[in-house]
């Protein structure tokens, strides 16, 4: 029997990092789509959205056979109980993606001066390495990817001012870098997912939770 729970751990963590790889993909094609102006990327990050959300119920499901079926010692628990946590900030990541992506269908202004290309790369790391650090049981790792919200936080501030110095050059172009704006903040709260993640990692591992220390 223990034998067998071991075998369905190994197989949520396997689905885990399935979930992580998706949002890459949606964070990645709604970013590109934003910077090449490509709305067949956006319809790929909307499509690793509904992708998301499939994996989310299978996630879901096979955590709530094993909390029902296999009575998990306390270890066990906080792995489970946390990873149902985890998906539901994964596939928010999805739909701020999804979000990002029908933005960069409207927009049209220039972007590469700007500080978004930064911003995704550094969030896509930040979910990638907060799945890890659940798979890996590194809570060293879990640690990091809540320091490096920091910096997310940081290419945020840099976007707005790299925007109000846009709008104060080109009035007429405003709109544009509203949206521009939303894009930066879907960003910032998918680093805030993410980080969400990896405090749920900590607490499998500890059994606290950063936010009640």
């Amino acid at each position: 029997m223990r034998n067998y729970f071991r075998e369905q751990l190994k197989q949520l963590h396997q689905e885990l990092t399935e979930m992580g790889k998706t949002c890459e993909i949606a964070i990645s094609a709604a970013s590109e789509a934003l910077l090449k102006n490509n709305d067949a990327l956006a319809a790929a990050a909307e499509n690793a959205e509904e992708e998301l959300d499939r994996q989310e119920r299978e996630v879901e499901d096979l955590c709530l056979k094993l909390l029902l079926r296999q009575q998990p010692v306390a270890r066990d628990l906080r792995q489970i109980s946390a990873a149902l946590k985890m998906i539901s900030d994964l596939e928010r990541i999805g739909d701020q993606a999804a979000d990002i992506a029908e933005l960069a269908r409207l927009i049209r202004t220039p972007v590469e001066n700007l500080h978004i290309a930064e911003m995704t790369q550094a969030v896509i790391r930040m979910v990638t390495d907060s799945v890890n650090a659940f798979v890996q049981r590194d809570l060293e790792l879990a640690r990091a990817v809540c320091a490096a919200d920091d910096q997310v936080d940081a290419l945020f501030d840099q976007v707005k001012q790299e925007l109000v110095e846009l709008i104060a050059s080109n009035a007429a172009n405003s709109g544009q870098s509203l949206d521009l704006l939303m894009v930066a903040k879907y960003l910032e709260r998918i680093g805030d997912h993410a980080t969400n993640v990896a405090e749920w990692v900590e607490y499998s591992l500890t059994g606290v939770h950063p936010e009640g220390q």
